[in-house]
């Protein structure tokens, strides 16, 4: 499903933060973080709760990297770390 949306006011902000503070990557991420949130409070459709959190920490995993917090090493950095 593709929709295109403007958000103006406080929906902008909360966007604007959302992206600023790093977690979410994008606009869309933002969205669909936040009707994550919503389903979770109002149990709209089943979610499979270790996929959720998977998404979660995917998500997490992408801030810390973006921000510095965790490095990521190509295939051949490992093996040379290990060899």
């Amino acid at each position: 499903m593709n929709i295109s949306m403007h958000f103006e006011g406080i929906m902008e902000e909360i966007i604007e933060k959302l992206l600023k503070l790093g977690i979410a990557k994008t606009k869309a991420e933002a969205l669909r973080l936040g009707l994550l949130e919503l389903n979770d409070k109002y149990q709209l459709v089943g979610v499979d709760k270790e996929l959720e959190e998977d998404l979660i920490e995917i998500n997490r995993i992408e801030r810390d990297i973006k921000t510095g917090k965790e490095k990521v090493y190509s295939v051949k950095n490992v093996a040379e770390l290990l060899a």
